[in-house]
């Protein structure tokens, strides 16, 4: 019988280590860390943080954000569990933990800031010869978002909808007279009926006031007819998936063909990806521009866009 010295998984151990360590180069994690320390400007974060106590400094919030959705982790609460669990993540924060509300309101708060760092790294591969400037692919992936399907319609659905739910109350209201009416009363139910009609009475206010305020949304298509309405985001549109239909957007990217560099990303609330082309050619043209990065690559790559454009009309 072999001898083997024995080993346990399940114990905790003080272990001394020099977070500089473990960025190694090669990786990933090292090329967000020495871009965010050498390449990039963070100064556009600064104006908000002029006021209040010490913050968490942007440098550090955006190297575990990014690490994070590198490998696929889009959960704030997650973030902070791998900032606390994790040795890369560790690394990288320095050892603090941002806890998740901080990191949630960072993202959503600093959409121009962000943008303006995708421009530098664009600027930052293009000094390293990343950008092949000859050929780029445009394609989409539809992404689920907050809203809920069953919000969805057109605006007469949406009616429709809504008196169906002033039927429910009226039904619920004379229940609840009935019941209120006779000797021996059961509070219980009473209790539920009012509960329901505050729940279904909420719901109507709701779609009536999105009726009130908004107009139908059109369509873009050749024959322009309504498409649905969504009243938690109207911005979003039901699309389908080859696992049925979701409600969402279509996140479109465009990619440099040489290092499949992403030089420009948008999502649009639209299912058919079409409509998406002189929007995206129109982007990538201004921002070449703005960028100084090939004046001659804008003009005959939007044109040949436009070109397709036109081929498709």
């Amino acid at each position: 019988m072999p001898k083997f010295k024995p080993y346990n998984h399940d114990q905790v151990v003080m272990v001394v280590i020099n977070f500089e360590d473990q960025i190694q180069p090669g990786t990933f994690e090292y090329a967000i860390h020495y871009l965010i320390e050498h390449k990039l400007d963070l100064s556009v974060f600064f104006p908000n943080y002029q006021t209040g106590r010490p913050a968490y400094d942007p440098a550090i919030l955006l190297k575990i954000i990014l690490f994070a959705y590198s490998k696929g982790i889009t959960s704030s609460r997650e973030i902070q569990w791998c900032c606390e669990t994790n040795i890369i993540f560790k690394a990288l924060s320095c050892d603090s933990v941002p806890h998740f509300t901080t990191i949630a309101n960072f993202v959503s708060s600093h959409a121009e800031e962000v943008e303006s760092l995708f421009e530098q790294v664009l600027l930052v591969c293009d000094q390293q010869g990343l950008l092949g400037k000859e050929l780029f692919a445009i394609d989409g992936c539809k992404m689920p978002s907050n809203a809920s399907k069953e919000h969805s319609g057109t605006f007469k659905e949406l009616a429709e909808k809504r008196d169906k739910l002033r039927r429910q109350i009226n039904y619920h209201l004379k229940e609840h007279q009935r019941l209120d009416a006779q000797t021996v009363q059961d509070e219980a139910r009473l209790k539920r009926i009012e509960q329901t009609i505050s729940t279904l009475d909420k719901a109507s206010d709701r779609i009536d006031q999105f009726l009130k305020n908004n107009v139908p949304r059109m369509g873009r298509g050749r024959t322009r007819k309504e498409v649905k309405s969504n009243i938690t985001d109207n911005q979003s549109a039901k699309m389908k998936i080859n696992k049925g239909v979701i409600q969402g957007y279509n996140g479109v990217a465009t990619v440099d063909k040489k290092h499949q560099i992403v030089v420009d990303a948008q999502a649009f609330g639209e299912g058919q990806e079409h409509h998406t082309l002189k929007p995206v050619l129109e982007r990538v043209e201004a921002r070449l521009k703005r960028l100084e990065i090939s004046e001659h690559l804008s003009a005959r790559y939007c044109d040949y866009g436009r070109y397709r454009l036109c081929q498709r009309s």
